[in-house]
């Protein structure tokens, strides 16, 4: 066996910690300079970059699946005149808010955040962090987990029957090879969700040919992707982007099939003889029961025309050396086998947690207001929406939770944390309200919603803007000095 780590003895102490440098540990980072520019703060980040998915996403053609104006921090506004933002104008986007704000003297890289301990006896946070290998301790008073909902180490392992027999390639999207060449080269792209609708058209460019094999469709909806109004209409654009998508979103829950024709009727005239609409697009959902894929100026729909692009629908048999036989009997012969199938759900990374000793579990937890999570104190964990893009409610949730450290600073306590009344009878609602397996094979292990008060969860972005600015910010929460 190797030594152990070296630790160091004398923990830095800080008012807060942030755990993330993605969009939710950047916003926070700029929501603390600013509104509590006193504070001592750093934010933990495990790799060398800021960016968090758009530092670990290298796949061809990634990009956002959702609008820039809506993604974009309101407090710096998407500069560029497309709405769907590929990869790398993304990350760009995010260091350029870190240098025009000066956040970066916050950000500390290579420091991998392994346990967080709390005492109440202290009241503090003793956080254990690795950096260069040595283990270092820093002691503060709350801490952000700003770290996402998904496993950056692991990807999603989805069964794939025979797939050990593959002699070709097997590459997943989330560690996509940088210099992974596949140009005249086969491949199949397992995956009918938003990355694999990026990658058909990025591969079937250089690839030799590029087949699609889905066990059952999505929606996927063109949308416009350049925009040449000026850059002083942005942040009107975000505010009628986000506003539209939630009526968009109603529709589909009250109208479902309306929906569901409009969007099918929207695909047909954009196939390909060759394609039929049923069985590739006629989904086994409503709309937004799964999330809805997009596809920039139709380009999925437009790589389908291409005679070496094709989809493929139905249940696999098995791989084998060099193929992939259906059910149905069709074989898909390849060089290369993509699994687009999801990501491992995970919050909080792969951090120990433990409460005045007791290891704290996801699992059967109350979320408080999208932002605290039962009986655990001085903590906030950055959630959002599943249907509208993330920053919207990171930033609310932000919000929400300063407010929540001025009032404790008024009213002198030091520690507070979210209750669930021992006699509520308060019934539960899942983590996720989509179907997508991804969220539901892991939902006995993530905190769950309740159905009223503090504990409801948050559907509607007008009413969830006011009340995270202005609503009761306090019921549901102990404070103690």
């Amino acid at each position: 066996m190797g030594s152990l780590p070296e630790k160091t003895n004398t923990p830095e102490t800080l008012d807060l910690i942030v755990v993330g440098a993605g969009i939710s540990g950047i916003n926070s980072a700029y929501r603390l300079q600013t509104e509590f520019p006193q504070a001592t703060f750093a934010v933990f980040e495990n790799r060398d970059s800021v960016g968090g998915t758009w530092d670990l996403f290298r796949y061809p053609g990634v990009r956002s699946d959702t609008d820039l104006y809506m993604y974009g921090f309101t407090w710096n506004p998407w500069p560029y005149p497309k709405a769907i933002g590929q990869g790398n104008q993304i990350k760009e986007y995010l260091e350029t808010s870190v240098s025009k704000y000066n956040l970066g003297r916050h950000i500390r890289f290579r420091h991998k955040v392994l346990s967080m301990y709390w005492s109440s006896k202290s009241a503090q946070w003793t956080v254990t962090v690795s950096h260069d290998g040595v283990h270092k301790e820093f002691k503060a008073r709350f801490v952000i987990l700003g770290t996402g909902y998904y496993d950056y180490d692991t990807p999603r392992q989805a069964h794939i029957p025979g797939i050990e027999n593959f002699k070709g390639q097997v590459i997943h999207p989330q560690f996509w090879p940088e210099k992974f060449d596949y140009t005249g080269r086969n491949v199949a792209v397992i995956g009918s969700g938003a990355t694999a609708v990026t990658l058909v058209p990025a591969l079937v460019k250089k690839a030799g040919r590029v087949t699609m094999i889905q066990r059952s469709p999505s929606y996927i909806l063109s949308v416009p992707d350049d925009d040449t109004r000026p850059a002083w209409m942005h942040p009107f654009l975000r505010v009628w982007s986000t506003i539209f998508s939630w009526f968009v979103i109603l529709f589909c829950k009250y109208y479902p099939i309306y929906a569901k024709s409009y969007l099918i009727n929207k695909a047909l005239p954009q196939l390909p003889k060759s394609v039929g609409i049923d069985p590739h697009f006629m989904p086994r959902y409503l709309p937004w029961e799964q999330r809805l894929c997009w596809a920039p100026s139709g380009d999925f729909y437009q790589a389908l025309h291409d005679p070496r692009a094709s989809i493929v629908t139905g249940a696999i048999k098995r791989v084998t050396e060099k193929a992939i036989e259906m059910d149905n009997g069709q074989i898909v012969e390849t060089d290369v086998i993509v699994p687009a199938t999801g990501l491992r759900t995970l919050l909080g990374g792969h951090i120990d947690i433990r409460v005045d000793g007791e290891k704290i579990e996801w699992g059967g937890r109350f979320i408080w207001n999208f932002s605290m999570i039962q009986d655990i104190p001085n903590m906030m964990i950055v959630m959002a929406y599943v249907n509208i893009p993330w920053t919207i409610n990171a930033d609310l949730v932000t919000t929400r939770f300063f407010r929540v450290l001025k009032d404790m600073q008024k009213r002198g306590a030091r520690t507070v944390v979210p209750r669930v009344p021992k006699d509520s009878t308060m019934k539960s609602e899942p983590f996720s309200p989509l179907t997508s397996t991804f969220y539901t094979e892991v939902e006995d292990r993530m905190p769950k919603y309740g159905t009223s008060g503090p504990w409801k969860r948050k559907v509607h972005i007008p009413f969830d803007y006011i009340n995270a600015h202005w609503g009761d910010a306090t019921t549901g929460l102990e404070f103690h000095p």
